[in-house]
């Protein structure tokens, strides 16, 4: 004799819309706590220079930045790693579209003076205007 009636369960219902909406929140609050860094992909030390500004202004004619390492690829025309030819090409370009073009080479201090050289060469025959190195200031005693 059964006195108790077995009832019969049903297997609990995921709702499965309320769990997306706490996805997209806790999406949107990663995405607006998390902080973006541009981090270099190339790790040069810059030489030291007591005349060296501390402090750079800000320009409105930003410079074209060329990078040269002491390993291969040596040359890089901002994140890009190029070979001599294809630099002298891009700088040709890049002055016939800007006639007050800069260039700025960032150098490692352990990097061979006559990439330093070929590239000073590539921005004279690019007939650049102006050309400057980035440098490291010296700490003071």
């Amino acid at each position: 004799m059964r006195f108790a009636v077995k009832k019969r369960r049903q297997p609990p219902a995921v709702i499965i819309v309320s769990l997306i909406d706490i996805l997209i929140v806790l999406l949107i609050f990663l995405m607006v706590t998390t902080t973006f860094k541009d981090t270099p992909a190339l790790r040069i030390t810059l030489p030291e220079s007591a005349q060296a500004a501390s402090k750079p202004g800000v320009s409105e004619n930003p410079p074209l930045i060329i990078t040269i390492t002491t390993n291969r690829p040596t040359f890089y025309v901002g994140k890009t790693p190029v070979t001599l030819e294809r630099l002298q090409a891009e700088l040709m370009a890049k002055a016939q579209a800007n006639p007050n073009l800069t260039v700025a080479i960032r150098a490692d201090t352990e990097a061979a003076y006559g990439n330093v050289v070929k590239v000073t060469e590539a921005a004279t025959l690019a007939r650049v205007k102006e050309i400057k190195a980035f440098l490291k200031p010296a700490i003071k005693p």
